[in-house]
């Protein structure tokens, strides 16, 4: 073969490379087996770990750095059993609460994966209900200072003034998205129960939607071990 046609034969490979290369490209090909919905409610989660962390480390900063006494915590939210004050009881309830509300999302997500519409929409349904109560008892929780302790965001007669602030701002942050999750938890499954998912050939929504509460689950931990254990 002359070098003529060796060097027509190799020009010939690269541009059937270069074509090829671009109809990869035009063709949406993914690098990683992740569907859309999952990575996007992975970058959500990623800018709302950044959003929790300006919260707890401003309130680690103020926490440190003021020179009035901070409120107890064991003090202040206390609950009265008969006459004996049991320091954090309301605070225990609300953390096994949302606990045992993960343990039921994972059931869900298994169970959908099974494609049992009936078991999958109750857990789902019994997690949102746990979702619901922890958030009445947080509402609770706020009335008592509100009214009872007359705590307010812009000052605190317990003590530092920024104790209020700190308090309602990622208490009430985190609320939100534990209001927001029983909303989606029941609109997800409604669907289930409807049988859409079954129609739409994946569950993978509802394990979409147990990554964001098992989020907002593990972000309270933190909330409870640095606010109300420090």
């Amino acid at each position: 073969m002359s070098a003529e046609a060796l060097t027509t034969d190799a020009a010939t490979a690269s541009l059937d490379g270069l074509h090829g290369a671009a109809l990869d490209l035009a063709a949406d090909k993914q690098a990683f087996p992740v569907p859309w919905g999952k990575l996007m409610m992975w970058i959500f989660l990623l800018s709302d770990t950044f959003i929790f962390s300006c919260f707890l480390t401003s309130y680690m900063n103020v926490r440190i750095s003021t020179t009035a006494k901070w409120p107890n915590p064991s003090e202040v939210f206390s609950l009265n059993v008969g006459s004996t004050p049991v320091p954090l009881l309301l605070i225990a309830i609300m953390t096994m609460v949302l606990i045992t509300s993960s343990g039921t999302m994972a059931m869900a997500v298994n169970y959908g994966y099974r494609r049992n519409r009936a078991y999958t929409t109750a857990l789902m349904l019994v997690t949102a209900g746990l979702g619901a109560t922890f958030v009445g008892m947080q509402a609770f929780e706020w009335s008592k200072l509100i009214l009872q302790e007359g705590v307010r965001p812009w000052g605190s007669p317990l003590g530092a003034p920024q104790f209020g602030a700190s308090f309602f701002m990622i208490t009430g942050f985190h609320g939100l998205h534990v209001s927001a999750g029983v909303i989606y938890l029941t609109v997800v499954a409604l669907r289930v129960w409807n049988g859409f998912y079954d129609r739409k050939g994946t569950y993978e929504t509802v394990e979409i939607t147990g990554l964001y509460w098992h989020f907002v689950d593990l972000v309270w931990v933190f909330i409870f071990a640095l606010f109300y254990l420090w």
